[in-house]
């Protein structure tokens, strides 16, 4: 079965406004987000689109920021969708050990925080994932929502680039 080519802006631009949803609630799990990206269509260039997408997270509410952590598994945890199982590959591969650290402070992160421990995971090793996890557990409250924040715009610039740029399957 041959796999068709990259959907690219223009075949973004020229789809129905239900699929280029369903297309941006799979990049981030805010409706609102999904739906207020859509609203800036169509785009003239990539940037247009990946600067509306930045525009419209930094304006959510932290009510609707919850909503897009709720797409995103816990690193280390089962994984429910193709875009978090690509991003969290090397976790895959980590030792026993270092797969329970990370389970234990994830549930530490939780409790502090009050919601799911986010990084953008691509090229990353589960080791550094850690790493990183542990570093941010020493954050207050509204430095670690910063980051927290910016760290869920990469994914969706990630997950964004990659929707344009790669085959559909």
């Amino acid at each position: 079965m041959p796999t068709q080519g990259a959907l690219g802006l223009d075949g973004f631009n020229g789809l129905t406004d239900r699929q280029r949803m369903h297309l941006l609630f799979g990049v981030c799990s805010s409706t609102i987000w999904a739906r207020r990206v859509l609203a800036g269509g169509p785009f003239r260039d990539v940037d247009a689109l990946l600067d509306r997408a930045d525009r419209v997270l930094a304006e959510l509410a932290d009510g609707e920021i919850d909503a897009a952590l709720d797409g995103h598994p816990r690193i280390g945890a089962k994984v429910d969708n193709a875009s978090s199982a690509r991003e969290q590959a090397a976790v895959g591969a980590a030792d026993d050990t270092v797969k329970a650290e990370l389970a234990a402070k994830n549930a530490e992160y939780d409790d502090k925080f009050g919601y799911v421990y986010l990084v953008c995971a691509s090229g990353r090793s589960a080791e550094e994932l850690l790493a990183i996890l542990t570093d941010r557990l020493h954050n207050d409250v509204d430095t670690e929502r910063r980051v927290m924040r910016s760290e869920l715009g990469k994914i969706n610039r990630l997950r964004l680039e990659r929707l344009l740029s790669e085959p559909a399957t």
